[in-house]
Order: C-alpha cells, then sequence, then structure tokens
C-alpha cells in the first residue's frame, strides 16, 4: 500500500499538520489554498485511510522522572510462544515499543525506567520470567535525532499529475 494514493494536497497538509499538531484547521486550508470544509474531508480520509493514527501531546519522559531509556534485544527459549509474550510485555507500562524483528533478537522493545535500579528490577522481575534465553540491554544516553518522518514527493505518471491539478483548482478557498 505504498503511498496509498496521497495527492499533492494530502502530503502538503500532512507536511503542516506534522510540523504542528495543533494548527488550526483553517490555517492549514489557507496555507493550502483550499477551503476549511475540504480540509476537514482530506483528514477525515486520511484517517480513514490509516494514514494518520490519532493525535497525542507527547510527554517528555525526563520531565515526569523517566531517567532512563534503553533498548533490549530478547530471545526468547520457546520462540513459538511470541504471541503470549508479547500480551504480556503489554501489561508492563514502562514498555512503551515492541518489535518483531530480523537478525540477533525474538523481540526489540524500547523501555522508559525511573532509573538504572528501576531498569535492573523490570529485567530481573518482569522480563525474565517471560520464558526468556537470553537478553541484551543498551541504554540510550540521549536521542539525538527524534522527528516524524519526511512526507516525500515521489515522481507521478502524466495521468496522475494531471488529475492533481484538476483536484487542485477544483477545490475553492473559504
Amino acid at each position: 500500500m505504498a503511498n496509498q494514493r496521497l495527492d499533492h494536497l494530502d502530503k502538503q497538509i500532512l507536511r503542516l499538520i506534522a510540523a504542528d499538531a495543533r494548527i488550526p484547521f483553517l490555517e492549514v486550508a489557507r496555507a493550502c489554498n483550499v477551503s476549511g470544509a475540504a480540509i476537514h474531508q482530506r483528514i477525515q480520509k486520511l484517517t480513514n485511510m490509516g494514514v494518520l493514527k490519532g493525535s497525542q501531546f507527547i510527554i517528555d519522559p525526563e520531565k515526569v522522572g523517566y531517567e532512563t531509556c534503553a533498548y533490549i534485544g530478547l530471545n526468547l527459549k520457546n520462540p513459538e510462544s511470541f504471541d503470549e509474550v508479547v500480551e504480556q510485555l503489554k501489561l508492563i507500562p514502562e514498555v512503551v515499543e515492541c518489535h518483531y524483528t530480523t537478525g540477533d533478537y525474538d523481540l526489540f522493545i524500547k523501555i522508559y525506567t525511573l532509573n538504572n535500579h528501576h531498569l535492573l528490577n523490570i529485567i530481573h522481575d518482569k522480563l525474565q520470567p517471560l520464558g526468556l534465553a537470553r537478553s541484551e540491554t543498551i541504554i540510550s544516553f540521549h536521542s539525538a535525532i527524534d522527528r516524524q518522518l519526511p512526507i516525500c514527493d515521489l515522481a507521478l505518471g502524466e495521468e496522475e499529475a494531471k488529475s492533481e491539478e484538476g483536484i487542485e483548482k477544483t477545490e475553492a478557498p473559504e
């Protein structure tokens, strides 16, 4: 489903709201030279397509007391227990991401803890009982890059480009 039929206006909207999720729709409409109703329709379309997965406030973990961010590669004793292990990981609130991976690990998680001692307790009391053959923990000192993905303009065929031009011209500003 690469690019899921996103046109120029969709991409322009995505760039604006990715830069500032609190931007008013009317401001987006003005920047895109279309009506506010058109923006509401496009946002709904992008949500229905699954391109937008909602909006949220981003809490700085360190500002609320979580001083340690770690990535942990997990190797399971019984790889058939993936689903059960993931369900158990969901019950650990400090685990904020979990990925099925290729390479050295069966699963790779991101975890925030209050400090290194709290991290040790989570590993010992909550992760080891999940049936790990082994784990490897990498502590992050600081996130050097943390951003949204860029919204790229992939080369369009002539027909799509003509279609986009027609769409832009038919959506009148408010």
